[in-house]
């Protein structure tokens, strides 16, 4: 489910009091506006529901894979419905279809119970109305995906729990607790002001706490004092010579697992760094404090903490401007580098890139964002295909920008199947398959200037096609990688191929 600000749910008469209508229009309320769905025997009949809620837009995907990359994205609610076996069948030695051949059918909730942070399985209308709610409010208290199940059978029918409209929920917003709020302010305070050269690295769960504004409106790449990404040994240039060499660092939301450690290899010292979690504040080897908001505490500590600009004086001392690609010869094949320099050009703040898993995340991460411009890769997971159901979920809730994604041969295939879709939605981003895994044989084939047809495919894409899908394909060679890609990769494995710890 994508969700967008809430919309008036529809008016409903005594005769469509239905579970599936009553479904329907929570969603709308809550502020779901498209509903990413791969029709099966058990879900038609809420299909039908959700397709007759005006509020609603019904984009069916493919498969399964690509609805939930459509709808997904890490610290997001969503809403994951499926539909049941008929509500008479559960209790009773029949097989069916859609299962796995035994009479239990709870095996389906097994497998989501670790995936999400709330199940339920509606099987009888008294307390559909209860489950569903509480689903739903858990998804959006927790900001996690939840897991809802619905007999096949029940949809269409009508409940007296159904018969008014739904009432708006009111979700009271976590606060902090005042005295520990006050503390870890103090403590980071005290952290901060005695430090020599400190420095503030925002990550990825900044958005999740709403906090952004509160870190210098989520550092954009347009801000004075952006020295760029932390990422360890493949950091952008010059900036992890600055983070590693502080005394201090505070960082606001991050995610700390082995990619993006590059495989552990971080020159950090725990008894240097403040750690901002959404609802916590660990201070060094000291203090911890739970029940703080980030969003609270970051207001808060801005209040108080002193100016200090050496970190950033010292940046610009060592700072060297980067080169630029060389010069492509006449009829010579196109380079990645020169590829990413055509599609920074291309930048604007109503653009997004969505970066697919594998060197597209270093050569996107090269790019300089505009003020506005979006920018969505996949971190936690590292799923290979991710950008294709990505970009159909972005491109369906942010249709005032056009996206464009990055996206390798190998990680195309298995999700290929619904650009269809993006076609179907009318949609106009812009695809680059960078295709390394046939250099040769398409040199055989057709030995052209690659390089030009980039430009004019571009000037096509851009100009006569602006309201279009397009898809331009980059044929490159085999070894044409980013150095931060080799420099990842042999860290990762590495830290992959470590031998047993001694028994």
């Amino acid at each position: 489910m994508a969700s967008t600000p809430a919309q008036p749910a529809a008016a409903m008469s005594a005769g469509e009091a239905s579970l599936g209508r009553h479904l329907a229009r929570r969603l709308v309320q809550v502020g779901v506006s498209d509903v990413f769905a791969v029709p099966g025997d058990f879900n038609l009949t809420l299909l039908d529901h959700l397709i007759a809620e005006p509020g609603l837009r019904l984009v069916g995907c493919c498969n399964e894979l690509n609805a939930g990359y459509a709808a997904d994205g890490e610290n997001l609610p969503v809403i994951c419905i499926a539909g049941g076996p008929n509500s008479n069948d559960y209790g009773t030695n029949r097989i069916l279809h859609h299962t796995i051949g035994l009479p239990d059918f709870s095996q389906e909730l097994r497998c989501f119970q670790t995936v999400t942070c709330h199940q339920a399985v509606v099987t009888n209308l008294d307390d559909a109305h209860e489950q569903i709610d509480t689903a739903i409010a858990t998804a959006l208290r927790e900001s996690k995906p939840v897991y809802l199940s619905i007999s096949c059978n029940l949809p269409g029918l009508p409940h007296p729990t159904f018969s008014r409209d739904p009432v708006p929920f009111f979700l009271a917003p976590r606060m902090s607790n005042k005295m520990g709020l006050e503390a870890a302010v103090e403590a980071t305070v005290e952290f901060l002001n005695k430090a020599v050269k400190p420095v503030l690295v925002g990550g990825p769960k900044l958005r999740v706490a709403k906090a952004g504004k509160a870190f210098v409106g989520l550092v954009p790449e347009t801000h004075p004092h952006f020295i760029g990404t932390y990422w360890g040994a493949v950091s952008t240039a010059f900036c992890a010579e600055i983070v590693e060499s502080a005394d201090a660092y505070l960082f606001a939301g991050p995610i700390f697992n082995d990619y993006s450690s590059v495989g552990y290899s971080f020159l950090l010292k725990k008894d240097k760094a403040i750690i901002v979690q959404p609802e916590r504040v660990i201070v060094g080897n000291g203090p911890a404090f739970g029940c703080v908001m980030m969003k609270e505490f970051l207001s808060e500590l801005a209040k108080r903490v002193k100016k200090n600009s050496t970190a950033y004086e010292n940046y610009k001392r060592i700072f060297v401007p980067e080169g630029q690609p060389l010069e492509s010869e006449p009829n010579e094949p196109l380079r990645v580098n020169v590829l990413f320099k055509h599609i920074q050009k291309m930048l604007t703040g109503d653009s997004a890139v969505v970066a697919e898993t594998g060197d597209s995340w270093f050569n996107c991460q090269k790019l300089k964002l505009p003020e506005g411009c979006g920018y969505e890769f996949q971190m936690q997971y590292g799923s290979i295909g991710w950008s294709v159901g990505a970009l159909l979920g972005y491109a369906q809730g942010a249709n005032t920008k056009r996206v464009i994604a990055c996206i390798g041969d190998g990680s195309f295939q298995v999700t290929a199947q619904d650009v269809s879709t993006m076609i179907r939605c009318q949609q106009n981003s812009i695809i680059f398959l960078i295709n390394n895994g046939g250099y040769t044989i398409e040199v055989e084939i057709h030995d052209g200037p690659y390089n030009e047809e980039l430009t004019a495919a571009i000037k096509t894409a851009v100009e006569e096609k602006k309201d279009s899908l397009c898809f331009i394909e980059v044929i490159c060679h085999k070894d044409d990688t980013s150095k931060e890609l080799l420099e990842w990769g042999s860290r990762v494995s590495a830290a992959n191929s470590r031998p047993p710890n001694p028994q």
